[in-house]
């Protein structure tokens, strides 16, 4: 039994996660797109922004005769002479991306924290087809049962350039729960088949095929998002209709979806699934997913474990100043993802130094969406440092933290 409806390829193409833990990370070329085109001019903060913003920050340093900010630090690849273009589209199809600007965001300022449609990032640009509104669902009969969700991050599975780690927004969604759909589908014991219009190809980072296959259970908060940010979708956030599964990744968030359908419990893993096991963390390894997409026994959709966000936090910006005549550095960082709130974070700047409580790392009020830290640093050399962060509670799952996915490089010039 099918309703139809499209789909969102959102996962961005990153490195594997089945590799050694290690404290230097390597953009994927999956991250990086072969001559890219601009469609949008890059916003930059200058110093004049950062300035004025630091009138606003008295719990932790205000522009004072003895507090001075001096300058932002580049974090990422120092040594770099280009950055990946934040803010912009490059590419087209499946192989296009936007990255957002994560240094804008800032404790003292609650807007920050959503992103703004036009700068929310894009793994895959609108696909050439037609979009039509859905067959055989009545989206306008269904709107008032319409729900809000947000604010909600949203990460590319594949958020792995460590020069800005830009796959990654929030926004709030409005849309029509899924729950209400399959209502009227009585589903019984059957599993849920969403899927979405994709590019045919060719393409150099990704595969064609955007479905996803869901138990009832894992769709309880899932929205038919119709709006975002309090805006009808744009085309690139998939116009007229989106999956949001608060907490998963972008791939299993599926866009300009077509269809919605009703497959059996022991109903193979589509393409899709396939293609993002790993950077999912799903219990299968790289063997298994090569034989079932060669022969058989295909890996079965019940095999996969849900697509959801660890807890996971990383440095978005540092800020030097002078405060009382000495060098220090201001450190201010995001921290999203998991099932319970923490501000157990610890923060080192070089493999074998002891770790350090994060200074200022207030409980999160929801683990859908991102907050502030923020953190005082003195290092005691010039030179290249790697921030890491971590989360000290056994209790809580952070296995991108564990294999030092999200570190981020800094060159300090002064001390």
């Amino acid at each position: 039994m099918g309703i139809g409806i499209r789909r969102e390829h959102d996962s961005s193409h990153g490195r594997s996660l089945n590799h050694e833990s290690r404290e230097s990370q390597l953009p994927s070329p999956d991250s990086q797109i072969p001559n890219p085109k601009p469609r949008t001019p890059v916003s930059s903060l200058t110093r004049r922004d950062f300035l004025a913003g630091a009138l606003l920050l008295p719990a932790f340093f205000t522009q004072t005769a003895n507090a001075r900010f001096v300058a932002v630090m580049r974090l990422g690849k120092p040594g770099e002479t280009s950055a990946t273009p934040l803010g912009q589209l490059l590419g087209a199809g499946l192989d296009a991306r936007l990255f957002t600007d994560l240094s804008t965001i800032r404790s003292d300022a609650p807007d920050t924290l959503l992103t703004p449609n036009d700068r929310f990032y894009i793994r895959t640009a609108a696909p050439r087809a037609a979009v039509r509104p859905p067959a055989g669902i009545d989206l306008t009969a269904l709107e008032r049962e319409a729900t809000r969700l947000g604010p909600c991050v949203m990460e590319c599975a594949g958020n792995s350039d460590p020069s800005n780690f830009g796959l990654i927004s929030a926004a709030t969604w409005e849309g029509i729960p899924v729950s209400a759909v399959l209502d009227r589908m009585r589903p019984a014991d059957r599993r849920v088949l969403v899927s979405g219009i994709d590019d045919p190809g060719p393409a150099v980072t990704s595969v064609p095929g955007a479905s996803w296959i869901f138990s009832q259970d894992e769709l309880s908060r899932a929205i038919l998002a119709l709006r975002m940010n309090g805006a009808p979708l744009p085309r690139d956030h998939c116009a007229p209709v989106r999956l949001v599964v608060p907490g998963w990744y972008g791939c299993a968030c599926i866009k300009w979806i077509d269809r919605v359908e009703l497959v059996p419990a022991d109903a193979p893993a589509t393409v899709q699934m396939h293609e993002f096991a790993a950077r999912t963390h799903q219990p299968v390894d790289a063997a298994q997913v090569e034989r079932s997409l060669a022969s058989g026994p295909r890996l079965l959709a019940r095999d996969f474990t849900p697509a959801a966000i660890d807890t996971a936090a990383l440095p978005v910006r540092v800020e030097k100043w002078i405060v009382d005549g000495r060098v220090t550095y201001r450190i201010t960082g995001i921290v999203w993802g998991g099932s319970t709130p923490t501000n157990a974070l610890s923060i080192r700047f070089r493999s074998g130094e002891p770790w350090t409580k994060v200074d200022h790392c207030p409980l999160p009020t929801s683990t859908l969406t991102w907050s502030t830290w923020t953190h005082t640093w003195r290092p005691d050399a010039r030179g290249r440092y790697q921030i890491v962060l971590r989360v000290d509670d056994p209790s809580i799952r952070t296995r991108r933290l564990d294999i030092f996915f999200y570190v981020r490089e800094v060159d300090i010039d002064e001390v």
